[in-house]
């Protein structure tokens, strides 16, 4: 991707604790979309937040105990990898069981640079 490419971003908002076979779900989405090529993904933690199935809301004050946070996993890629990732995730999404929202928009490349490996 180049600066003034356009690109869709995709946000999947999901919760600290939500598992996927015996793992983190995030973990699971970010390895998915590892594997079929995308260019990069992030996992956002919010400091508060609710969802629509409880209502309860959630935040990581010091004083509290819960584990349970918002997160939120972001993609962006090129239109037709986040297509297709979609696509072949489909099934994946719908059987996790758990409460999450997923979103796409569009967007556009101002600055992408790669680093070097070691």
């Amino acid at each position: 991707m180049k600066p003034g490419d356009k690109a869709k971003r995709l946000r999947i908002y999901i919760s600290s604790t939500d598992k996927f076979e015996h793992k983190p779900l995030y973990e699971a989405i970010v390895y998915s979309a590892r594997e079929q090529g995308i260019s990069g993904a992030t996992v956002l933690k919010g400091i508060m937040g609710f969802g629509s199935s409880s209502g309860v809301v959630y935040t990581n004050k010091l004083w509290e105990i819960s584990e349970k946070e918002p997160l939120v996993v972001e993609i962006i890629d090129e239109s037709d990898k986040i297509d297709s990732f979609l696509k072949n995730n489909k099934n994946f999404f719908e059987s996790i069981g758990k409460g999450h929202i997923i979103t796409m928009d569009d967007t556009t490349i101002i600055m992408h640079r790669t680093g070097r490996k070691r």
